[in-house]
């Protein structure tokens, strides 16, 4: 167990950031399997802009690498156009 106060503290803080971590991720894996799952142009259309803005968000909180952003953003971008 943690002998100092901040070690205490870190470990506090360490969990709550684990745990909106947690939140962030899984919120953004279930936004991208809707988006995937979506059969229609429009509403798809609609769903992106929104979706990238989470995943950008995501991004520069450094909770993805920026590449991996742009892979998504451009995988999605180009299902959507397909359809």
């Amino acid at each position: 167990m943690a002998n100092h106060k901040s070690s205490i503290k870190r470990i506090r803080s360490n969990e709550r950031k684990r745990q909106a971590n947690r939140y962030y991720s899984k919120t953004m894996r279930n936004a991208l399997r809707d988006i995937r799952a979506i059969e229609d142009k429009g509403e798809a259309m609609n769903k992106l802009s929104a979706m990238t803005s989470m995943i950008d968000r995501l991004a520069k909180k450094g909770m993805i690498h920026k590449n991996k952003a742009a892979n998504l953003k451009s995988g999605l971008t180009k299902k959507i156009n397909a359809l």
